[in-house]
């Protein structure tokens, strides 16, 4: 088939090698423009951008996808289907309408469940045991398209969103493909989703990624792990931010939430239940670090507590 493909971030690049490697001619990509990034705020390509254009295709780039100009580009294009993996905007029925077979999204999770911007972070500070990766048909709402076909992975204890979505990312890709295959075939049966199990997955912001050392042990290790890499988790030390990588839950008596207890190896937080014990951790302003490092070098007083 002649596929038009759409995405942005690296998230979507294995999808767009296992197309590229696949028997379906990929005649364009569609990705967001060039966007500002970086401590220098340099205007840089998208990691799909930068794909595709090692392999000399043709990129799109429209500020929006109901742009006359885009759709009349994607008309002349002519795909049979336009795959579309982490693209980053609403495509509108006039452009979902102009493939032969429609658009048809790879989405991180198994639908209905976490419908939205960041299935795999709220799947992990939910604390699901098993998500997944399902393909269906694109339509105007958000992820409510027919199911064409889905796998499963299991969450593991320590896994940080960062981790699970790479998993995701290798084995959805191929998925993806093996639906382009069934579409081609004539063996595709969309299947509507059900109206039960419906849960929404919104962007996760930098205030949801603020560490509330009041909920339980394994409620903070959660949020942590979840916001990792991205927006990445934090908390206030002496009025300033500093940043929390992944943590444990120590096997030690409770103390107040927040409160800092620094042992010889290691440093402890409080919780509403079991403490947990810090690993890496960013001061402002200072590189990233050990957190025993970090609390050798702070001298911490025995009163002090992280958060507000």
């Amino acid at each position: 088939m002649r596929v038009v493909f759409a995405g942005t971030p690296e998230v979507a690049v294995p999808s767009l090698d296992a197309v590229l490697a696949s028997e379906h001619e990929v005649v364009a990509v569609v990705t967001r423009p060039d966007a500002r990034a970086g401590r220098g705020r340099r205007t840089v390509a998208s990691p799909v951008r930068a794909r595709a254009e090692d392999a000399g295709l043709e990129v799109l780039t429209p500020a929006r996808p109901s742009e006359p100009e885009f759709q009349q580009r994607l008309r002349e294009l002519a795909p049979d289907v336009c795959p579309v993996v982490a693209y980053g905007a609403l495509v509108p029925r006039a452009a979902l309408d102009i493939p032969r077979l429609g658009w048809v999204n790879l989405h991180f999770s198994l639908l209905p469940a976490w419908r939205g911007a960041a299935p795999v972070q709220h799947a992990v500070m939910h604390g699901d045991e098993v998500t997944g990766a399902t393909t269906f048909v694109l339509e105007e709402g958000m992820d409510t398209g027919p199911v064409l076909g889905t796998l499963t992975e299991t969450v593991r204890p320590t896994d940080t969103s960062g981790d699970l979505l790479d998993r995701l990312a290798q084995a959805g890709a191929g998925l993806l493909v093996a639906s382009l295959d069934a579409l081609a075939e004539g063996r595709a049966v969309p299947v509507p989703q059900p109206a039960d199990g419906v849960s929404l997955a919104p962007k996760i912001t930098t205030d949801d990624a603020e560490i509330r050392w009041h909920e339980p042990a394994f409620a903070v290790d959660r949020r942590i792990r979840a916001c990792t890499p991205a927006p990445g988790a934090w908390t206030t030390f002496r009025g300033e931010r500093m940043k929390v990588q992944p943590v444990t839950v120590a096997d030690a008596e409770p103390v107040p939430p927040g409160q800092v207890v620094v042992g010889k190896r290691d440093v402890l937080v409080g919780t509403a239940t079991a403490p947990v014990r810090l690993g890496t951790v960013q001061a402002a302003g200072k590189k990233a670090m050990a957190a025993a490092d970090w609390a050798r070098g702070t001298r911490i007083d025995d009163a002090e507590v992280l958060g507000g």
